[in-house]
């Protein structure tokens, strides 16, 4: 657990080494006064007073040394908890700003949030409440049984055995109920994140008759914390009680052994009370010691899972950034990808090439699963690819820094998240520093103005987390306003009209022409106004490999993959409710 302090603290590390050092004084204080008390106590019942008096004068500046460190010690815990917990939360956020996009799924961002809110708290509380008894209670114990060497080193040697044997009891014991958080951990994050998608999908699942308890998922996943947690509590039980077992047993075994050593007159009978008194006050930091293993282990299983956190490779930043030298042009070459829990054998791209200039519009078209998003995601260095290059404005997306290439890409994807702020201050997020003019033309644009006629406060209305309080077409109308205000030079479309009521379907393709007249736009395409107004069609394949690339009237011209997908969208137009 220390060496996870190390770790965590970075260059702070200075606090916890201050933090040690005057707990060990304390520990070696504490220990040192028990062992006065042997002498002490061999003088007062052999009738010699002077000499117990002498030993108490020796006595007297261990308590005050002691108590004064045991002081000191207590507030560099406290500080260094606090600082811990502070310093987390800083490292925890600036480390996350620094991974691939692709690194945020769903899974991930569950167990991130359990450990910024639950993994930090416990282990800055672990500093002030766990290091000091720990710590203390570990050095006064060897230095109990090193004075205990030289006062007898029979007895010294079956202390040290006893040691031993209690430090290996109590591993065991740790190592179960850390196994046991573990299993907890891993139930919790899930439970947390079935609670959450089930209040948000409430108007679906009402939809359908799902309550509370016929929601499956939910309900599998608390039936499995149920009994992961079951399990959890016999280990620690069967820890606990082991460790309380093993620090009984070693007390009696010494208890044993020095009555021997008095029945068979190896000891003195004042110096073997006198002993037997420290052994006993030598059990108590011990059986303190057994009970804080297991909290001490979890709080170590929390370290390591920040830790895990802290060393995930942030995304490669180039050495030497390249400047941007032919604004709005898209290229890739040679692309091939495969997603890290996808099979080797089966990529989402393969052998990718093509080129948007400047100002134009390129429809991505193919069947669900060729990698359309894929590409957009590369575009965006959600991923890195694995072969080949993909280039914005010229230079490969490697060779940018974060925020240069972010800042030439608009992205309006299907899923829109808003934050739970005002309509104004969702579309001014796409630049901070637009005019009020500005912000209004691209509201217009994309629609939103009759959503704030629609809502009581206007533009000051509150849209609620991830935009509840509105549909998906209008979400997505607020998303098309952000990349019309930020006016980048490529826009990444994720289409998606093919579910927008009519209203959302004008006010999107409007958008679409608007943002096409400013910017290359590459769209996954569904309608089929989209597809023939494109200056290039790319038509990707069920298997992730580019068929062919065209306009609309070349790629009719020769047939295939394109001319079937036109073929079935016009059958569709043509349909009809029969009476």
């Amino acid at each position: 657990m220390i060496r996870g302090y190390f770790t965590i603290l970075a260059d702070e590390r200075g606090r916890m080494i201050q933090f040690l050092a005057w707990a060990s004084i304390f520990g070696i204080a504490q220990g040192l006064a028990m062992l006065v008390l042997v002498p002490i106590a061999q003088a007062f019942l052999d009738g010699n007073l002077d000499t117990a008096a002498r030993w108490l004068w020796v006595l007297l500046p261990l308590v005050i040394v002691a108590s004064g460190t045991f002081y000191v010690q207590a507030m560099k815990g406290m500080q260094m908890a606090l600082y811990t917990m502070r310093a987390l939360h800083h490292r925890l956020g600036d480390h996350l700003v620094t991974l691939p996009l692709g690194w945020f799924s769903r899974e991930r961002v569950g167990q991130a949030s359990q450990i910024a809110v639950k993994g930090t708290l416990f282990v800055g509380s672990a500093g002030a409440h766990l290091f000091t008894p720990v710590v203390t209670n570990a050095v006064s114990s060897v230095t109990v049984v090193i004075g205990l060497l030289f006062i007898n080193w029979q007895i010294g040697l079956v202390a040290v055995l006893g040691l031993l044997v209690l430090w290996a009891v109590g591993a065991g014991a740790s190592r179960m109920t850390a196994s046991a958080e573990n299993l907890n951990h891993g139930v919790a994050v899930d439970v947390n994140n079935r609670v959450v998608e089930f209040a948000r999908a409430q108007p679906v699942l009402r939809a359908f008759g799902k309550t509370g308890t016929e929601y499956v998922p939910l309900r599998t996943a608390l039936d499995e914390q149920h009994r992961v947690g079951k399990t959890a509590l016999t280990r620690s039980v069967v820890g606990i009680m082991g460790n309380g077992l093993a620090v009984q047993a070693v007390f009696t075994g010494m208890l044993a052994f020095c009555a021997w050593m008095a029945v068979t007159d190896r000891i003195e009978p004042a110096l073997l009370i006198a002993v037997i008194g420290l052994v006993a006050r030598f059990t108590d930091p011990i059986a303190e010691l057994a009970q804080l293993g297991s909290a001490l282990r979890t709080a170590g299983t929390e370290i390591d899972r920040i830790a895990e956190i802290l060393k995930t490779e942030a995304m490669p930043v180039p050495a030497l950034p390249q400047q941007v030298d032919t604004v709005g042009e898209l290229e890739l070459a040679g692309v091939a990808f495969g997603y890290a829990n996808a099979a080797a054998d089966r990529p989402v791209l393969q052998d990718i090439s093509f080129r948007a200039s400047p100002g134009t519009l390129t429809a991505l078209v193919g069947p669900s699963g060729s990698g359309k998003t894929t590409v957009t995601r590369l575009i965006a260095r959600f991923y890195d690819v694995d072969q080949g290059v993909v280039r914005v404005g010229g230079v490969d997306v490697r060779d940018q820094e974060a925020e240069s290439l972010m800042s030439q890409l608009s992205l309006v994807f299907q899923d829109v998240y808003l934050f739970d702020d005002t309509l104004w201050e969702n579309i001014k997020i796409g630049n901070p520093g637009a005019s009020d003019d500005e912000v209004r033309a691209a509201a217009e644009v994309a629609g939103v103005d009759s959503i704030v006629h629609r809502l009581p406060n206007g533009w000051q209305s509150r849209v609620g987390e991830a935009g509840t309080a509105l549909s998906g077409g209008e979400r997505q109308r607020i998303s098309i306003a952000r990349a019309l205000i930020k006016n980048a030079p490529i826009v990444l479309f994720d289409e998606a009209t093919s579910a927008l009521d009519p209203e959302n379907d004008v006010h999107v393709t409007a958008s679409i022409r608007e943002l096409a007249e400013r910017s290359t736009v590459l769209v996954i395409a569904h309608k089929l106004s989209t597809v023939v107004g494109a200056d290039q069609i790319v038509v990707l394949t069920h298997d992730g490999r580019i068929d062919d690339i065209g306009t609309h009237d070349e790629l009719l011209a020769r047939g295939g993959q394109y001319r079937e997908f036109w073929d079935q969208r016009m059958a569709a137009v043509g349909w009809s409710m029969a009476h």
